[in-house]
């Protein structure tokens, strides 16, 4: 019975990253706070508490629905138990792999941090877009895109698979271009506090456009938008603090009153089957691969973006954001305009 409560304790610490606060408060030596390591093992308890406070908040407006979590935190236990077994080092190897062949030495000023901020979520960027625009990387993503509302929970729904290869492509390109490996931690802390932070529900905080700010930052509103199977929303908003790349790469969209947002993804999914939402898009890859025709087809499937079909009958989500903007520029065109584009067309 020990043992159970022990191992209870145990993983609510660790959901919870209470290890740093804990040896800091039983030390009573604070003056680690002034350290980069005491201020983030003081700060990592934050998104997990905001967690809690959400559930408290949904229950408060009557709004708590246990479909909304159940599956999200079974991926997190689940996650929890096969990392006992497994576990990667791709940013040290990456790090060790790649120092000797940095493009530019990177310097421990203000001035770098900020460059390597940027490329840091130009990093992010690749690794995110290639997650949506290659089948087998968007198997691995898409466990997180399943869930149908958007809560703080989201962001511990993760294939087990994708972190490592994320690492592997984030920590490659800031490397080689010469972002300090101290600089990436602290930077890597940063991000991934807000890019937990930006999973907030509307339980939380309703309209999460933050005004003036939403223009230089990625928001929660913008990535509820990124999350939103709605074909103008899809594939769109990659950053995950900055939105500069987003501009860049005219992936950025802000979300518009008249277009409520529709969580999840498009095939049709049992959002609270574990297997379907963590392995349903693994499945389905393996079904096409068998199903088409020839060696080549076959690798076209693992490496075109999700809805290819060898048969020329695509329905990637590019095409179809093509086709709702076509129809909706169509239906707003009476009379003469619509004649002459008839016209033009013939």
């Amino acid at each position: 019975m020990l043992e159970i409560i022990d191992l209870f304790k145990n993983e609510l610490i660790n959901f919870f990253s209470l290890h740093e606060l804990i040896k800091l408060i039983d030390s009573g030596n604070y003056s680690s706070l002034r350290t980069w390591s005491g201020i983030t093992g003081a700060l990592s308890p934050l998104i997990p508490f905001i967690v809690v406070v959400e559930i408290i908040l949904a229950f408060a407006h009557k709004k708590f629905r246990t479909s909304e979590y159940k599956i999200t935190f079974f991926i997190y236990l689940f996650n929890r138990i096969v990392g006992r077994y497994i576990s990667f080092g791709l940013v040290a190897f990456c790090i060790g792999l790649f120092s000797s062949f940095v493009i530019i030495q990177g310097s421990p000023t203000w001035y770098w941090f900020i460059y390597s901020y940027i490329v840091w979520e130009f990093s992010h960027f690749i690794y995110h877009y290639l997650a949506h625009k290659v089948r087998l990387f968007w198997c691995l993503h898409s466990t997180h895109h399943a869930p149908e509302t958007m809560n703080l929970s989201v962001t511990y729904a993760h294939f087990i698979l994708e972190g490592p290869y994320a690492d592997l492509i984030r920590t490659s390109i800031c490397i080689l271009a010469g972002v300090p490996p101290a600089m990436l931690f602290a930077i890597m802390f940063i991000d991934g506090t807000w890019g937990g932070f930006i999973h907030v529900g509307e339980n939380f905080i309703k309209d999460a456009r933050f005004g003036l700010l939403g223009k230089i930052i990625l928001t929660p509103s913008h990535h509820r938008v990124h999350h939103a199977r709605n074909p103008l929303y899809m594939d769109t908003n990659f950053c995950n603090l900055l939105n500069i790349w987003d501009r860049v790469f005219k992936t950025y969209q802000p979300e518009k009153d008249e277009i409520s947002i529709e969580y999840g993804i498009t095939r049709k999914i049992n959002a609270q089957n574990f297997f379907d939402v963590y392995f349903g898009e693994l499945y389905y890859l393996w079904k096409d691969i068998v199903a088409a025709p020839g060696l080549l087809n076959k690798l076209r499937y693992i490496v075109m973006p999700p809805g290819w079909h060898h048969s020329g009958d695509h329905k990637t989500a590019q095409l179809i954001r093509s086709a709702v903007s076509y129809t909706h520029l169509r239906a707003h065109e009476t009379g003469r305009n619509l004649v002459c584009r008839l016209l033009l067309e013939k």
